[in-house]
């Protein structure tokens, strides 16, 4: 069966075969693994169709084998008898079980979103769907033809993932669904993941980091990596939705991925990683019914020359038994007798029994082993092989690895050189340091000091690092030119900013931000200039990128937290605040903060510049001796009110004259405001009011009220950096 992507957290780990693209996980340090370097890995791209947006097409019959898909597909028969000749052979499918089987291929994928961002807004979230859209659905016909209501997905966690047949068709152009297709537009700007894109198990992994939404830096971080640079920008876009400080992404070929080092109390140390998830390059199988390219072009040549790419790991991998993990998941144990099919369909039961013409083609390892007790050893029954007619999925094929010991290619003894004493004593560590954190790969330890040429995971001496000129200055810039030219745009450089810059004081003082506040993890994207926008990244993704910036080719990294308002100076501070940083910056402000309550946040999200005294008097009697200037608003859940908004929020705001305005971009207002259980009708984009079916009636008589207040406010209005949108479409990048 192939790889694929299974958006199920549960699993720490899922490597099959080699690594062409790969996400990296690390939180903790109980044990340590690292991709396997190799010089180069050319694999073909996939063939696959358009697609004209995230969502599934519907379900045609189970026996219309010749209807092409929406969206302008020529017509393909759904039948490949090599196919189903290699599936029926191997008895990949339970007996009694093929006609389901085929069927299920023919049909196409169903839609999945899956909702996402931190747990208390997911919830919400999830019952606004349940109680509002989803009910909407219940007997309701188009064309003549019942509309299926979504289901959870019975083994996904605490029902935050779900399906339906509905197709883009229908949803686009039906009016009874135009409520809900407008919903899944916008949510999944902000909440939703409609599992169509790249970057769906790297924002699962973010999420795990980030399930505790009162710790504003957890100690892990993820690097997401990418072959494709185009894809890579993809990934930015997926992740910038959470806005996250402890996310990376990369642009490399992960099967020659460089080898990353980090400071450790002034010592330069090889970065271990905790977990890798791999999306591995695969036959495709699995993609039958959202790629039917597939049917007509699929081979066992595909799966013959990636076994080129796999690995052995001598005992140093071993296959974990996660059946536990996902307690509604169907899935099959994985095959551990099988042959081997050529392309044209000629079976080979062993090694011995394949021409010395063949040898070049067919190699000993793709066979079971013969020996009996090392093919027990290696449990390949724990591996998780997911048939699509079980649960209405495409096909998976999952693995799950724990590292054991050294791989079979670092068993070496490197030449040592400079601290050789101290390094020696670090190789006697034993595999129980793992507890206390500490690497067991000591032959990988020992490799930061390796001596060679020609070797890609070379490192420098740790007196060559120390006297590199641009980590002292705190500029991470970006690889050489030449290198770029050819794999994709220039990145800017990132720059820390000094602790002695001048910039950072004021804004510390306007917001009296916390002495815990880690000033030293800012950061510019510019080395000559005025400083427009401000990033953050953790204490730990600094430190990769201070070590890692000439050998690393780093796409994006850390949150907004501040923007540069021209006129900033005379309101004490140059500098808002930026939403996409906020819930990370939140915690350190201990000034310049109004508590809001659910009806200030309707109008102040629906609203342009509402005066005072449409607040509240509790708001109005905070914001009345506030300097005007940025401001924080936050909204505090009550739970003795179970019928309002349950989840905090924090939003970005300018206290002016006699009014305050947010700084929210546009899909983020009508997120928050569908939590709220507000429909939103429409946007008076010349008054700047988004009508909902509360605003609506009275949207007459508020519009001299509006025009006046903008004309007011005008001069209040804080200046727009480049990129800051002063409307409230902060969406820079």
């Amino acid at each position: 069966m192939p790889g694929g992507l299974l958006p199920g957290a549960a699993f720490p780990l899922r490597a099959v075969r080699c690594f062409p693209s790969l996400v990296i996980f690390r939180k903790g340090g109980l044990w340590r693994i690292r991709v396997i370097p190799r010089r180069s890995l050319q694999v073909p791209e996939r063939t696959r169709p358009r697609r004209a947006g995230a969502l599934g097409s519907g379900r045609k019959s189970a026996g219309d084998r010749s209807v092409g898909w929406e969206g302008g597909y020529p017509e393909i028969v759904k039948e490949n008898k090599l196919f189903e000749h290699y599936y029926k052979e191997l008895r990949i499918v339970p007996d009694g079980e093929w006609d389901l089987f085929m069927d299920s291929l023919r049909e196409p994928l169903p839609a999945t979103l899956r909702i996402t961002g931190y747990k208390s807004h997911a919830k919400e979230i999830l019952h606004c769907l349940k109680n509002k859209y989803f009910k909407e659905l219940e007997d309701l016909e188009v064309d003549g033809q019942k509309v299926e209501v979504p289901q959870p997905l019975s083994w996904y966690p605490e029902e935050l993932a779900w399906h339906t047949n509905l197709s883009r068709k229908i949803l686009r152009k039906s009016p009874q669904l135009e409520k809900f297709h407008q919903f899944l537009v916008s949510e999944t700007e902000s909440i939703l993941d409609m599992c169509a894109a790249p970057g769906s198990k790297t924002t699962q992994l973010i999420e795990m980091l980030h399930a505790d939404m009162n710790v504003p830096f957890p100690e892990g971080f993820v690097i997401a990596n990418d072959v494709d640079n185009k894809r890579c920008y993809l990934l930015v876009h997926q992740a910038k939705r959470l806005s996250s400080p402890c996310i990376m992404v990369v642009n490399h070929d992960a099967s020659s991925i460089p080898r990353l080092q980090i400071d450790v109390d002034g010592r330069k140390e090889i970065l271990f990683y905790d977990r890798i998830l791999c999306d591995v390059p695969c036959s495709g199988d699995g993609t039958m019914r959202k790629n039917i390219d597939v049917w007509k072009k699929w081979t066992t040549l595909n799966s013959l020359q990636l076994h080129g790419c796999s690995f052995i790991s001598k005992g140093a991998l071993e296959l974990a038994d996660v059946s536990s993990e996902l307690p509604g998941l169907k899935w099959m144990p994985g095959i551990t007798q099988w042959k081997v099919m050529t392309k044209d369909g000629q079976w080979f039961a062993d090694w011995d029994s394949v021409p010395h013409s063949r040898h070049t083609q067919i190699r000993p390892t793709m066979f079971t082993p013969k020996d009996l007790e090392k093919l027990q050893a290696m449990h390949l029954e724990r591996c998780l092989r997911i048939l699509p007619h079980h649960q209405n999925t495409g096909g998976f094929f999952v693995a799950v690895l724990v590292k054991k010991s050294s791989m079979p290619w670092n068993k070496r003894q490197p030449k040592l050189q400079g601290k050789s004493a101290e390094i020696r004593e670090t190789t006697q560590l034993s595999s129980a340091d793992a507890v206390e954190g500490k690497p067991t790969d000591t032959s990988e330890l020992d490799s930061q000091s390796v001596t060679g040429t020609g070797d890609p995971d070379t490192i420098q001496t740790t007196e060559n690092l120390e006297n590199n000129g641009n980590k002292k200055d705190g500029v991470c810039g970006p690889p050489p030119s030449k290198k770029m030219k050819l794999f994709g745009f220039k990145e800017d450089p990132f720059v820390f900013i000094p602790e002695d810059d001048p910039l950072f004081p004021p804004i510390e003082k306007f917001y009296a931000l916390d002495p815990s506040f880690p000033k030293m993890n800012l950061l510019t994207r510019t080395t000559e200039g005025k400083k427009r926008q401000l990033y953050m990244v953790s204490k730990e993704l600094r430190n990769v990128l201070l070590n890692n910036s000439e050998r690393m080719k780093v796409i994006n990294t850390g949150i907004k937290v501040w923007c540069r308002n021209n006129s900033g100076e005379e309101f004490d501070c140059a500098f808002r605040l930026a939403q996409e940083g906020i819930y990370t910056l939140y915690p350190f402000i201990n000034s310049r903060i109004i508590t809001v309550t659910m009806e200030d946040v309707k109008i102040l999200l629906t609203q342009e510049n509402p005066f005072f005294r449409k607040l509240s008097s509790e708001t109005y009697s905070q914001a009345k001796d506030l300097a005007k200037g940025s401001i924080v608003l936050k909204y505090e859940p009550d739970s003795a009110n179970p019928d309002t908004l349950q989840c905090p929020i924090v939003l970005c705001g300018w206290r002016g004259k006699a009014s305050i305005r947010t700084f929210v971009p546009k899909n983020e207002r009508l997120h928050y405001l569908r939590m709220m259980g507000l429909e939103v009708l429409g946007e008076k984009k010349k008054e700047g009011v988004i009508l909902t079916n509360e605003s609506a009636a009275s949207s007459g008589q508020q519009e001299d009220e509006v025009s006046e207040e903008q004309r007011t406010e005008k001069a209040d209005s804080p200046d727009a950096a480049p990129g800051c949108d002063p409307a409230g479409a902060d969406q820079s990048q």
